[in-house]
C-alpha cells in the first residue's frame, strides 16, 4: 500500500502527518479533515436564486452542530438546484477546502461529509494522469476522481466514510452516495415538486412545504428493532440511502430510480464461502495483525489532537494497542465509569491503559449526570431510536472532545469476528431443537414461562461465584427466557428474527401493520452457514442502523469526529474469508481478535464475559425516572395521540413497576418514541 511507504511525522498530540515531495521540494501535505453536514434541494419546477439559496441555508443551518465553523451554499437557479454545506475545519481554514466545491472543469459540484483515507495515493495517481490541484483536501481529490473515472468507478476506489451529493451540470443529474458500511447518514425524499436530501432529518424542516407524516409500517419496525431499518425512515416518502449504494436522479424520473450497489456485504460473504483463508492459525493471526495496523495507521492521520475510546473490551483494546504500537507518544484514551458496579467497566479499561502506557482519562458520572442526557436524545438522534447505550456513548464523546477532535472506536468488531453471544449458542440450541416436532416445541414454549425475572436473577446470582467468569451474565433471567421463547421458532432464520425482536408483535401494542424487512424477510442472505447469516444480517441492519447511528449522532453533537478502523473494507474482506472456527472457538467469539490482542495485552486483562455498554434503565424507571415515564405513558395521552394501544402499554408498565418482569428494553422503546413525538411536535 502506497501509504505505508510515505514518511510519517508524528506530532506532540499523538496524531500523524505525512511528508510528501512537491514540485518545489519537500511539501507537507496537510489534509483538511472535515466533519460536516450536507443538505440540498432540487426544485423540478425551477426557482429563483434567492428562494433556493434561502432554503438551502435554512436546511444547512439545522445541521450546524455537524459543522459550526463554516457554511456554504451553491445555487444554479436555471436547474433549480441548491447545495448546502456545514463544515468543522480541523486544520486549514483557507477557502481552498470550502464546500460546496466545483471540479476543475466546472462540470461537477460536490457537497460531501466524511473522510477518504486513501486520498493521497489517489491524488498521486491522478496527478500522474495530468490533474492539478489547488489545495490539499480530499474533497478536491474526490472531484478529480469523478472527472477521471466517473462516479460509479470512483466510489469503488474510495477507502473511507462518506455521504456525497454530486451535481452533474452537463447531464443535469444528481448522484447521492453513501459509504460501504453506513458510517455517515444520508436521507432523501420528495416534498411537493422538490427533492430534499440531508445528513439528518431535521434539515428537512428548512423547506417550507415539508409536512411530515408518520409511516405506521416504519413505526411497527421501530417497535420491533428499537430503530427504523434502512431504507425506511419514520416519515412517509423519506428514505435512507442504504450503505454501499448510490442513486442517480434526473429531472425526468425524480426519485423513481432504484439505488445501485457499488459494494455489497452479501457479495463479500458469498465470495468468501468459496475462497477461504487456507493458512495456519499463526499465519492468520499475523495477517490480521498487519491488516489491522494498516487500517488504524490510515485513521491516525490528522493534524489535530487524536485519541480513542477505551471500554476495556476486546475491540477497543485491540484498536488502542495497535495505535500505541505505532505511536512514539502515549495515545490519549477515554473511558466513562459508573458507580453502579454491575455496569462499570472503567477498572478494566484503566488496567489496559496502564499496561499499554496510554494517556488515560476516566470520568465517573453520577446517576443524575447520566439521566440529564435523556432530554437531549430526541433532538440528537432525530428519528425514534432506543438503544439505551446512546447515553454513555454521548458521555464518552463529550469527555473525549475536551482534549481531542478525532477519536477511534472499536465498532464493527462484533459483526466481523463473531462477538455476539448468539452467534455461538443459537446454532448449538437449534440443532437438537430442530429434531423435535413443531407442535411439541410450541407446547413447551407456552408452558415453560419463568416466574418473576427479578426473583430468577437474584437466585442465579447466588451461584455466580461457583461459575467460570465467562459464564456469568448481567441479566441471566432475560437471556434464559429468550432461549425458552425460541422453542416456537420454525427455522434457523426464524430463530434470528426472534432474537433481534424486542416487541415480538408490534400490532398488539400499536395501531400499525408491519411491512416485511428488506433484509431479514425476503431471502436476501443466501449463505450456507447459520452463524454467518446472522453475522451478515447484523452487518447490514444492526450495525448501520443502530451501532453507527448511535456513534455518529453522539459524536457529531459535540463536534467530535469518530473513526472506526474495524470497518476498513480490505479488513472486512479478510475477516469474511476466515473460517468460522477462527472467529468462534470453544463457545467464545472473536477468537482470532483475542489472539492478536494477546500479543500486546495480558489475557487476564480482557478474558471476561461480554458486558456491553449499558445503563441501569430498569431500576431508574422504578425510581428517579418514574415520574417522567408515567407522564409519557399516561393513558389519556396515549389515547389522544393515537399511535400506541394504552391498555397493552399500561399492563407492561404495571408489571415492570411491580417487579414481575424487567420490561426496561421494551419500555425504553416506547418512551423514546414518546419523547421524539414531543420533539417533533
Amino acid at each position: 500500500m502506497e501509504h505505508a511507504e510515505r514518511a510519517f511525522v508524528e506530532q506532540s498530540d499523538g496524531s500523524i502527518h505525512r511528508d510528501g515531495v512537491g514540485r518545489r521540494g519537500v511539501l507537507r501535505l496537510r489534509r483538511i479533515d472535515d466533519m460536516c453536514g450536507i443538505a440540498g434541494i432540487w426544485s423540478f419546477r425551477g426557482g429563483t436564486h434567492a428562494e433556493l439559496s434561502a432554503t438551502a441555508q435554512r436546511m444547512a443551518t439545522a445541521l450546524a452542530h455537524r459543522g459550526p465553523d463554516d457554511a456554504g451554499v451553491w445555487v444554479d437557479p436555471s436547474a433549480g438546484i441548491a447545495l448546502g454545506h456545514r463544515r468543522l475545519s480541523i486544520v486549514d481554514l483557507s477557502p481552498l477546502g470550502h464546500q460546496p466545491m466545483t471540479s476543475a472543469s466546472g462540470r461537477f459540484v460536490l457537497t460531501y461529509n466524511g473522510e477518504i483515507y486513501n486520498f493521497e495515493s489517489l491524488r498521486s495517481e491522478l496527478a500522474g494522469r495530468g490533474h492539478t490541484f489547488r489545495g490539499h483536501s480530499d474533497t478536491e481529490v474526490l472531484l478529480a476522481a469523478v472527472e477521471e473515472w466517473g462516479a460509479s468507478a470512483a466510489l469503488q476506489r474510495f477507502n473511507g466514510m462518506f455521504a456525497i451529493a454530486l451535481w452533474d451540470a452537463r447531464d443535469r443529474a444528481l448522484t447521492l452516495a453513501r459509504d460501504r458500511f453506513g458510517e455517515k447518514p444520508l436521507y432523501y425524499g420528495l416534498s411537493g415538486d422538490s427533492l430534499l436530501f440531508a445528513s439528518e432529518l431535521k434539515a428537512f424542516r428548512g423547506h417550507s412545504s415539508f409536512r411530515p407524516r408518520i409511516d405506521r409500517s416504519s413505526l411497527a419496525q421501530y417497535l420491533r428493532y428499537a430503530y427504523v431499518p434502512t431504507p425506511r425512515t419514520i416519515f412517509e416518502g423519506v428514505r435512507k440511502l442504504r450503505p454501499g449504494a448510490s442513486i442517480r436522479i434526473t429531472d425526468k424520473d425524480g426519485v423513481a430510480q432504484t439505488p445501485q450497489s457499488f459494494w455489497s456485504l452479501v457479495a463479500v460473504a458469498q465470495r468468501a464461502e468459496d475462497h477461504r483463508f487456507g493458512g495456519s492459525d499463526e499465519e492468520a493471526i499475523a495477517e490480521l495483525d498487519e491488516t489491522l495496523r494498516r487500517s488504524i495507521r490510515l485513521r491516525m492521520i490528522a493534524d489535530v489532537p487524536l485519541g480513542a475510546f477505551l471500554s476495556g473490551g476486546i475491540d477497543s483494546s485491540t484498536v488502542v494497542a495497535l495505535m500505541q504500537a505505532q505511536s512514539l507518544r502515549p495515545v490519549k484514551t477515554f473511558t466513562i465509569g459508573f458507580h453502579e458496579a454491575a455496569y462499570n467497566e472503567a477498572g478494566w479499561a484503566k488496567a489496559v491503559a496502564a499496561h499499554l502506557g496510554t494517556d488515560h482519562t476516566e470520568l465517573y458520572v453520577t446517576p443524575d449526570e447520566t439521566r440529564a442526557v435523556i432530554p437531549r436524545l430526541p433532538a440528537m438522534y432525530d428519528e425514534p431510536f432506543a438503544d439505551a447505550s446512546q447515553i454513555p456513548t454521548f458521555l464518552v464523546s463529550q469527555l473525549a472532545r475536551r482534549d481531542v477532535t478525532v477519536a477511534l472506536s472499536g465498532d464493527g468488531g462484533d459483526e466481523l469476528f463473531g462477538g455476539y453471544t448468539r452467534y455461538a449458542w443459537a446454532p448449538t440450541l437449534w440443532r437438537p431443537l430442530s429434531r423435535v416436532p413443531a407442535w411439541a416445541r410450541d407446547w413447551a414454549a407456552g408452558v415453560l414461562r419463568l416466574p418473576s425475572p427479578g426473583i430468577v436473577d437474584r437466585a442465579l446470582q447466588r451461584i455466580d461465584g461457583f461459575l467460570p467468569e465467562r459464564l456469568r451474565q448481567r441479566t441471566p433471567a432475560e437471556k434464559l427466557q429468550k432461549a425458552i421463547d425460541l422453542l416456537g421458532a420454525k427455522s434457523q432464520d426464524d430463530v434470528y428474527f426472534h432474537l433481534v425482536s424486542t416487541w415480538r408483535d408490534p400490532s398488539a401494542i400499536a395501531r400499525v401493520q408491519e411491512a416485511p424487512h428488506e433484509v431479514l424477510q425476503n431471502g436476501a442472505l443466501p449463505l450456507r452457514s447459520f452463524t454467518e447469516r446472522m453475522m451478515c444480517a447484523d452487518g447490514m441492519t444492526y450495525l448501520p442502523d443502530d451501532i453507527l447511528v448511535k456513534l455518529d449522532r453522539a459524536a457529531m453533537s459535540v463536534h467530535l469526529e469518530s473513526r472506526a478502523p474495524m470497518l476498513d473494507h480490505d479488513l472486512a474482506d479478510f475477516a469474511w474469508r476466515l473460517p468460522t472456527d477462527m472467529k468462534i472457538r470453544a463457545g467464545a467469539g472473536k477468537w482470532i481478535l483475542r489472539e492478536v490482542l494477546a500479543r500486546y495485552v495480558p489475557r487476564a486483562l480482557f478474558e471476561r464475559p461480554k458486558a456491553g455498554f449499558g445503563v441501569p434503565v430498569g431500576p431508574w424507571l422504578r425510581g428517579p425516572l418514574r415520574g417522567w415515564a408515567e407522564a409519557c405513558l399516561a393513558q389519556d395521552r396515549l389515547r389522544r395521540e393515537g399511535y400506541l394501544e394504552p391498555t397493552a402499554i399500561r399492563e407492561t408498565w404495571a408489571a415492570h413497576l411491580a417487579g414481575r418482569t424487567d420490561a426496561s428494553f421494551r419500555l425504553w422503546i416506547i418512551l423514546m418514541f414518546q419523547a421524539w413525538l414531543e420533539e417533533w411536535g
